[in-house]
């Protein structure tokens, strides 16, 4: 593993240890060369994922996509980051699972939308925002008018907050 600080390739793994969820190796290091310490965590491929876009083009599979999406919906939001994490990791093994390597667009972004919805309604107002191509104030009513049809009292207060 080459040092990100000074890229020396010649870095030790001092500890190691399974992250809490199980899903990955959390990889202490340190750096022959400058000394520096980092992190490094290792986490089990099933199979290369392809992405298929709406245009038919593909793209390979990124998690780190899929994170900084979340990221946006999630900002300034109360939410673990422990717990986006879990949901990402669930996300790409529900993807890998599937025993297809070609995926469209639109099952991510429905598995998104439902791990979404049960973990933060306004960042899954936000997402839905994008993933559903929201042009006017009208698409937000029309949406959120749905939502509240299927909603109880206590989630849409959560949305007043």
């Amino acid at each position: 593993m080459r040092c990100p600080f000074c890229q020396n390739e010649d870095t030790q793994v001092k500890d190691s240890r399974p992250t809490e969820d199980k899903a990955s190796i959390r990889r202490r290091r340190s750096c022959a060369g400058c000394g520096a310490r980092f992190t490094t965590f290792e986490r089990v491929q099933l199979r290369e994922l392809t992405v298929v876009k709406k245009s038919g083009r593909r793209v390979p599979f990124e998690r780190e996509k899929l994170e900084r999406s979340l990221d946006i919906a999630l900002r300034k939001r109360p939410v673990d980051p422990d717990q986006v994490e879990r949901m990402v990791t669930g996300i790409v093994r529900r993807l890998e699972s599937m025993g297809e390597p070609e995926i469209p667009t639109d099952q991510v972004g429905h598995l998104v939308m439902q791990a979404l919805e049960a973990l933060d309604p306004v960042a899954y107002v936000r997402y839905a925002s994008v993933y559903k191509n929201f042009r006017e104030t009208a698409d937000f009513e029309k949406f959120l008018d749905n939502l509240g049809a299927t909603m109880d009292r206590s989630e849409m207060a959560a949305l007043d907050d």
